[in-house]
């Protein structure tokens, strides 16, 4: 096996690379004048199996997107026997339903797309829907970076922390950090308006007065969800308020108003490389590799 460093992930495949021993092709990439991409292996892969280590976040997704495809694509040109695609995080995988009429599945669009690329396999971080993946022409998983920044969190001084989930729905990613925080666990109440998107929240029965405690996460954009979860937090006597997720997409002043509404640290991973990207995907990955070989 071979692990291509996609022009989106370079640092982290490169950290793959070492953790797992698999070694490195280098991408040589470049930007047309019209905004096009060009792509090209630097490097020997007839005959391997090759794992593409490429995230598709913003602010370039759908450019993001298409370098995959170009790399998948000429992978087996290059005489690749197989082609698994690690995205830690999969943009357009938030749509993997009709809510209104008109609409389309983007999650299905972008399979179809990355299946006729030529891509075997695909494995993502923490995808919004673990059920979406079902609807993939070939083989595709999700795993979890949650204990990861659990474990962060624990490195800081922070065992014991409550890890609160802003809404039933992910109510088991607050759990997978209790695991490893070892304190007690919660949710808030959320509901969402299906066209404006606006949120509210509420915390019955949540009890934080005097402890420290996490929000954890798949995804934050735009930040309101956490803002709203902060004040509550705050109302409701919380000594200390961090905010813990995998994607950190942060969108606009999302960083600055989570902050401004009292959370002392926003940490994420490196599937969005940024100033909250301080958990390394690193290890997960190169687990599951050095299982794959």
């Amino acid at each position: 096996m071979k692990i291509i460093s996609g022009p989106a992930s370079k640092t982290l495949a490169e950290a793959v690379s070492v953790q797992s021993g698999i070694p490195n092709v280098q991408v040589v990439s470049r930007g047309f004048p019209d905004g096009e991409s060009y792509v090209r292996l630097d490097g020997d892969i007839a005959g391997e199996e090759v794992a593409i280590v490429q995230t598709t976040c913003p602010p370039m997704q759908d450019g993001r997107l298409f370098q995959l495809a170009f790399l998948a694509d000429s992978a087996k040109r290059a005489g690749a026997v197989k082609v698994t695609a690690i995205v830690p995080y999969l943009a357009y995988a938030r749509q993997d339903k009709m809510f209104l009429a008109g609409e389309g599945i983007s999650v299905e669009t972008i399979a179809r797309m990355l299946k006729s690329a030529g891509i075997d396999e695909l494995l993502t971080v923490n995808i919004h829907s673990e059920h979406s993946l079902a609807q993939f022409p070939f083989p595709a998983k999700t795993v979890s970076a949650i204990p990861l920044i659990a474990d962060y969190f624990v490195k800081k001084g922070h065992k014991g922390a409550y890890a609160l989930s802003p809404d039933k729905g992910a109510m088991y990613i607050a759990q997978q950090a209790q695991a490893v925080l070892d304190g007690d666990v919660g949710h808030l109440n959320k509901t969402r308006d299906r066209y404006t998107g606006q949120t509210i929240q509420t915390a019955e029965g949540l009890n934080v007065n005097g402890q420290t405690v996490i929000i954890l996460d798949d995804i934050i954009s735009t930040g309101g969800t956490i803002v709203g979860a902060a004040k509550i937090l705050r109302e409701q006597g919380a000594a200390h308020v961090f905010c813990g997720c995998v994607h950190g997409l942060l969108i606009g002043d999302a960083e600055k108003r989570i902050l401004d509404a009292g959370v002392e640290e926003i940490v994420g991973t490196d599937s969005v490389p940024g100033a909250a990207s301080k958990v390394s995907l690193a290890p997960l990955i190169s687990q599951v590799l050095k299982g794959a070989v």
